[in-house]
């Protein structure tokens, strides 16, 4: 028998941006991937927890990292940004928290250690636990 198990988790990212006229995904900072082992075409689910919405796709690496204006200082921003359909169910600026899972045989679930990332108003990694 086989069941999916939480694999990878990104922790209350901040959307940096939405593109309905993309074919679809969600374009993620390589550095976010990298941490997370989150892997381009991987299934993603994603929380939206500004309006409750819970929906899948699947990750993409982003070309480059968004400015956020903040006052009159400009501050960087890892890439968070939902693409097609998905653009739809947020906004930028609503904070999400991004899921993927293994399938894998229950015999050796209680080897899986999902690796979780943290990250700040910026999704600047803060810390990760595996």
């Amino acid at each position: 028998m086989r069941a999916d198990f939480l694999y990878a988790k990104i922790h209350r990212a901040t959307v940096t941006d939405s593109n309905l006229n993309y074919i679809g995904s969600i374009s993620l900072d390589s550095r976010l991937m990298k941490a997370s082992g989150i892997l381009e075409g991987m299934k993603v689910e994603i929380v939206n927890i500004n309006n409750g919405e819970r929906f899948s796709t699947y990750a993409i690496e982003a070309n480059s990292c968004s400015k956020k204006s903040k006052n009159t200082q400009e501050e960087q921003m890892a890439t968070v940004c939902l693409n097609g359909a998905a653009a739809r169910k947020v906004q930028q600026g609503d904070i999400i928290i991004i899921l993927a899972y293994a399938n894998v045989k229950l015999k050796y679930a209680k080897k899986i250690k999902p690796k979780i990332v943290f990250v700040d108003s910026c999704n600047m990694i803060t810390t990760t636990q595996e």
